[in-house]
């Protein structure tokens, strides 16, 4: 069957959209391009355990008890389920700007940077663009990106990597291949946590695996006889310390309710002034983890399964990705983040 050249061909959003990112499964799994240091990540896992329940947990299910291969699995399913939640899920990109809705941005912010009567001198470089909102008291920046042309929610970051704003922007952690945000931060969350518990337990018992064997053997021959074990114990004591700071640091984020990204550039820190403080803690330890850890999970911003139309790619442009469909379901940035009521807490 021929099809008239006329004829509206649709393809998918995520097919067009504009960041550096990959997509599975017809646009259901998202994550970064660059994915060696995620498949690393898994493969250390995935081989480790793998060697830990073939040649240790055998021998301790007879001699200790057959609880310790099954609490092993359930930890390591734990672990996997993590680390794919994290790693294949949307992070909380932020949709960029309609064509229209930037173009009066840029009128609105050119109409506001005074233009001197004899012109700029040369060199000069424009003010950054940014609007203020209040937040319990403090004052906080709405800065302007210039890719997604939107002035940021409080929190947001652009990352480089992907090329997107995302909410809630923590960091982008190349082991799980993808950027870490608010509507996966949880999981990456639960994903350190548990690894270090994965990685402290089959430490543990290989230990126990090889004092047990040393009892009959002498320890040389027990390292002999257990080579599999010699290299779990290796991958495992240098991978630990890592993991189990990481999962401190991260604990104290979550009791602080602040992200990487706050934390290493001071946003809150009292060098900044007396008078600075985090506006978005809860007061207490145990209300910042239920807000961070344990709060609905916000729907994504992004429809990459919906079906925009060749003929309103022309029109709209490429550039704006999941907003080239324009329909009346269509939401512009302006109405998604009304700073003046939505960032009101």
């Amino acid at each position: 069957m021929v099809t008239s050249s006329k004829e509206r061909v649709s393809r998918r959003k995520w097919e067009v959209f504009p960041g550096r990112n990959r997509f599975l499964c017809d646009g259901r799994l998202m994550m970064a391009r660059q994915s060696g240091v995620f498949i690393l990540t898994l493969s250390l896992i995935v081989i480790t355990s793998g060697l830990f329940f073939a040649f240790d947990c055998p021998f301790l299910a007879v001699k200790l008890s057959p609880a310790i291969p099954v609490l092993g699995a359930l930890l390591f399913l734990f672990v996997m389920s993590s680390l794919l939640h994290t790693s294949c899920s949307d992070p909380g990109v932020l949709p960029r700007a309609f064509p229209d809705e930037a173009n009066d941005i840029e009128k609105q912010c050119a109409m506001a940077e005074e233009v001197p009567k004899g012109g700029h001198p040369p060199g000069y470089r424009p003010p950054p663009r940014m609007k203020e909102v209040k937040i319990n008291g403090q004052t906080v920046k709405l800065k302007y990106c210039l890719t997604c042309r939107i002035f940021r929610p409080p929190r947001a970051s652009h990352c480089s990597l992907c090329d997107n704003c995302v909410e809630h922007f923590d960091h982008h952690c190349p082991w799980v291949g993808n950027c870490v945000g608010k509507r996966n931060y949880r999981f990456f969350y639960m994903f350190v946590l548990s690894l270090s518990l994965l990685t402290v337990y089959i430490f543990a018992f290989i230990i126990v695996h090889i004092a047990l064997l040393s009892q009959h053997d002498g320890f040389l021959n027990a390292l002999k006889d257990s080579p599999a074990s010699v290299l779990e114990a290796v991958v495992c004591f240098f991978s630990v310390w890592s993991i189990i700071g990481l999962s401190g640091f991260h604990t104290y984020l979550v009791a602080s309710n602040q992200t990487t990204n706050e934390d290493i550039k001071g946003s809150w820190s009292n060098k900044q002034g007396k008078d600075v403080y985090n506006p978005f803690s809860h007061g207490n330890v145990f209300s910042n983890c239920c807000a961070v850890l344990c709060g609905p999970l916000s729907p994504s911003l992004i429809d990459r399964r919906g079906l925009v139309e060749e003929e309103s790619l022309k029109s709209v442009g490429v550039q704006n990705g999941l907003n080239t469909s324009v329909s009346a379901t269509s939401q512009p940035m302006a109405n998604l983040w009304d700073f003046s009521t939505a960032c009101a807490l």
